[in-house]
């Protein structure tokens, strides 16, 4: 697994187009009444950690990345709330106490480079869940990053910051590889720091994960259209996942 380094820094600049109030507004629909104590694994910077703790959610984060827990936790010093980071990987995860939800947002899944880690992680997940737990997740299809990144370069140039970001796709492996180069600015003056960093996810099919979550124990598994309720599609770009430990 991968864990973001001097990414970190720059990480929410680089997404501040996604809409992260509608990301936590579909999260939160899903986990239902009820449930009150949640793990946000491969948290980040803490931007959903941080949306779950205001809604009244008792949020732990978890990351395997020291530079992101380090920018979540002076988010969350910053906005007052008390909530506990932990590094750990997860698919290890372990916590002191049972939780009624783990979840997990954008593509930290898809960071699971084999099938066998992806059943590590749902095995640590249904281990740490009360019974009726659920846990939340989704990934980036196969066909988005088979055929949408693929073996394809991205570019964004913005006024402080720029990254090249170069992809090559294993249709054997289902493993993509995203090798990135990043410019940042260096306080006010005219000097870039360039730096690089190489991430792999794997695109794990549904009926991979509908195996890995049936072997670890889970019911009513549920698949959708990433940010709606509706069954995913060949080209659905992002699949959300919701299973339930048995009570």
């Amino acid at each position: 697994m991968q864990s973001y380094g001097k990414f970190a820094a720059l990480y929410d600049r680089l997404m501040r187009d996604v809409n992260r109030e509608t990301w936590a507004e579909y999260l939160l629909s899903l986990l239902g009444e009820g449930r009150r104590t949640v793990v946000d694994c491969a948290c980040g910077t803490g931007e959903l950690t941080l949306r779950l703790a205001r809604a009244g959610y008792a949020v732990t984060g978890q990351d395997i990345s020291e530079e992101m827990l380090s920018v979540a936790a002076e988010k969350a010093r910053r906005a007052r709330l008390a909530i506990p980071f932990i590094r750990q990987d997860m698919r290890k995860l372990s916590l002191h106490h049972s939780v009624d939800a783990v979840v997990s947002a954008c593509d930290g899944v898809n960071y699971l480079a084999s099938r066998a880690a992806l059943s590590e992680f749902a095995a640590a997940a249904y281990a740490c869940l009360k019974p009726g737990g659920l846990l939340l997740f989704d990934v980036s299809s196969r066909f988005k990053l088979s055929t949408v990144l693929g073996d394809n370069t991205f570019a964004l140039d913005e006024a402080d910051s720029a990254y090249i970001w170069q992809n090559a796709y294993d249709p054997e492996t289902k493993l993509i590889r995203m090798d990135l180069t990043f410019f940042a600015r260096e306080g006010e003056g005219p000097h870039y720091a360039r730096f690089t960093e190489t991430h792999i996810q794997r695109a794990h099919s549904e009926r991979e994960i509908r195996a890995a979550l049936g072997s670890a124990g889970f019911v009513h598994v549920e698949a959708y259209e990433a940010f709606t309720r509706e069954p995913p599609k060949e080209t659905s770009e992002r699949l959300q996942f919701v299973a339930e430990k048995g009570r």
